[in-house]
């Protein structure tokens, strides 16, 4: 299987503190990866550091082929489109539609046809059981429905890797990860792959 996340004997620091030392991890094509760890352990960082919003301090790190030691900020979007990225805080605009949001991520990463961007935010609401709240705010969603709006926008661009918080587990454990496909709660998703953290019995 293809390595897309490799890090070895990586550092983070975050204002001059070790947050982690001597990290390795590999992820490969069709694994679904869980970060266990108290609160404060760290979990948030490292995930932050794989979409290049902390960077590397020591060791070897690669995503998705880019060398996240020496990544230009000029780059991080591009390699933020081969990304699935579900924020713990969500990150919705508020003022606008699910419609709306994902169309807004959408023309964002380069999509210009307004017919076939419509169509495709269609297929990706179904695929999480939300194409009857396209219309809705975020605010007239529950916290579950929210959380389904958040996965179909990681979802928009076919992602190479999925980063997952600990809060969207309740929906997220209802994908299967496979090397070929993922079921979803209503349809298929094509070759996700996940890298989830979540909290220890101890946290």
């Amino acid at each position: 299987m293809d390595e897309l996340l490799a890090y070895k004997g990586v550092e983070i620091r975050q204002a001059d503190q070790i947050v982690l030392h001597d990290v390795n991890l590999s992820v490969r094509s069709g694994e679904m990866i869980y970060l266990l760890g108290k609160v404060g352990s760290g979990k948030s960082s490292l995930m932050k550091t794989i979409y290049g919003a902390l960077p590397i301090s020591a060791g070897e790190a690669r995503v998705l082929d880019y060398d996240m030691r020496t990544i230009k900020r000029r780059k991080l979007p591009y390699l933020r489109r081969r990304l699935g990225i579900i924020f713990q805080d969500y990150k919705l605009l508020t003022d606008r539609s699910v419609e709306e949001n994902l169309l807004f991520v959408l023309g964002a990463t380069g999509w210009k046809d307004k017919t076939l961007m419509k169509n495709h935010v269609r297929e990706v609401l179904e695929q999480v059981g939300m194409e009857t709240k396209a219309y809705k705010k975020p605010y007239e969603l529950s916290g579950g429905e929210q959380q389904r709006v958040v996965i179909a926008r990681a979802l928009l661009n076919s992602p190479e890797l999925i980063t997952i918080p600990s809060a969207a587990h309740a929906s997220v454990r209802l994908f299967t990860s496979t090397s070929g496909s993922c079921g979803s709660m209503t349809g298929t998703i094509s070759r996700p792959n996940f890298l989830a953290k979540s909290k220890s019995l101890w946290s």
